[in-house]
């Protein structure tokens, strides 16, 4: 019986022994591709995972002076201010609609464009296209303003010319609140639907062709097609891109809010990242804003549970 025990003991070592070996002469047969990670799983570690070691900052009345050990420990006094600020609403509100605009009107055109794309059947033509959809991606929000402001300029803009020779009053569209989201979910649209196409045209090209031919043989023409074929092999990309989507919910784009922001369009464009510059970076108040940050960290996390339970109840898969 020891005998036996013992037998078995050493075949579950030896087994143990040569998955260890599997697993290492698997790593260096693909070195390479492990050696491609190195710099994004550096990214993630420096930029992600570190700063939050320094999350207990909303709980505390940092000085830069005293550091983490000598700074006073206050609590959730940062919270409540954020809270009762008397512009808190403004800020969250501004934040969840341009975020939802972005999900109901900018999440649905790439999908669009993708299957637009996947129709064309004369190459040349459809790599020029994609060369030109893509372009604007590469462009820095800064040049997009210089493009939107040559467009929008009450005096030199391209709209308001058009305006004017038709007798029309003109009109500021960059410093009227009323269009500051609009310009936003535009310009953001125009920028980056191209590129965001990229992912759904992958998915297509995964389906199966046979699919399309058997569906051809029975007679469904390309709407049926599309509805029967095409959506259902695009909907766990869709799904996935989605609830990452949600899940940033919180962040509205800072890059591009705050280059087109301006006093004028504080009553629709002030969101919490922007405030959160002025009172971080100019103000030099970090434990409200590291304050912030936690909030929208959280309610990301949450939105991102939701979502993830959504998505297995209506396709079967998900991040988890």
């Amino acid at each position: 019986m020891k005998s036996a025990t013992l037998n078995e003991s050493v075949v579950e070592r030896s087994s143990i022994e040569l998955k260890k070996k599997g697993w290492k002469r698997y790593i260096i047969q693909h070195r390479a591709f492990y050696i491609m990670l190195i710099p994004g799983l550096l990214y993630f570690l420096v930029f992600k995972y570190l700063p939050l070691a320094a999350s207990f900052i909303a709980f505390q009345d940092y000085n830069i002076f005293k550091g983490f050990t000598g700074s006073e420990w206050v609590g959730f006094k940062w919270f409540e201010q954020l809270f009762t600020y008397d512009k808190f609403g403004r800020l969250l509100r501004n934040t969840l609609l341009i975020s939802l605009y972005q999900i109901v009107f900018a999440f649905p055109l790439p999908i669009l464009l993708a299957v637009m794309l996947n129709e064309v059947r004369t190459m040349a033509f459809k790599r020029i296209t994609q060369t030109v959809l893509y372009l604007p991606h590469f462009l820095s929000w800064t040049i997009v303003f210089g493009l939107t402001y040559m467009m929008l300029s009450p005096t030199q803009g391209l709209v308001n010319h058009i305006i004017s020779s038709f007798n029309g009053e003109t009109i500021a569209y960059l410093q009227k609140p009323a269009y500051f989201r609009s310009i936003i979910i535009v310009s953001g649209i125009w920028k980056e639907m191209g590129w965001n196409a990229i992912i759904f045209i992958a998915a297509l090209a995964g389906i199966n062709p046979s699919l399309y031919e058997a569906a051809k043989m029975d007679g469904a023409n390309r709407w049926k097609q599309f509805l029967h074929i095409s959506v259902p092999g695009l909907l766990p990309a869709i799904m996935i891109l989605l609830m990452l989507k949600t899940g940033h919910i919180m962040d509205s784009g800072f890059e591009q809010i705050y280059q087109f922001l301006n006093p004028a369009t504080f009553e629709t464009g002030d969101v919490l990242d922007t405030y959160t510059y002025r009172a971080g970076i100019l103000q030099g108040q970090y434990s409200i804003t590291t304050a912030i940050g936690l909030f929208k960290s959280v309610i990301g996390f949450l939105l991102l549970i939701i979502a993830n339970r959504v998505s297995k109840w209506t396709t079967g898969e998900g991040l988890y």
